[in-house]
């Protein structure tokens, strides 16, 4: 099983980010977080990257209801969605799979979970493709 969501689109960085950011509130998921890897690589290593950033995303009711079938289930929620640049007009959208969830774990009480969770997140990525 792989383990990553993905999709590429043929938009610039700025702007995809931008479409993903609209594309996750679409379908439940808050931004609680956001990571510039490539400003702090910059920052604590003085490395250039392309841009890259870490959106923290989730949706309240599915954590929740992943938290009550596995306490420790905070560690795998698919929170994560990766936007980084792979070119001048090409971008790369990754979020991981919310099936790992229960490969990693063996719990099948999180598989409705999981199998909501990741329609959203297809959804999410499927809307920057359209058109």
């Amino acid at each position: 099983m792989g383990y990553a969501i993905s999709t590429t689109v043929t938009a610039p960085f700025a702007t995809t980010l931008d479409a993903v950011r609209a594309a996750l509130a679409t379908e439940g998921f808050g931004i609680l977080t956001e990571i510039d890897m490539a400003a702090t690589l910059r920052a604590k290593l003085d490395v250039d990257i392309p841009p890259q950033v870490i959106l923290g995303a989730c949706n309240p009711p599915l954590a929740h209801r992943a938290l009550q079938a596995e306490e420790s289930v905070g560690l795998l929620l698919p929170c994560n969605v990766v936007v980084r640049a792979d070119g001048p007009d090409r971008t790369v959208v990754e979020a991981i799979d919310p099936q790992v969830m229960v490969g990693v774990t063996g719990n099948e009480a999180l598989s409705s979970v999981s199998d909501e969770a990741g329609a959203r997140l297809r959804r999410a990525l499927a809307v920057l493709t359209a058109g």
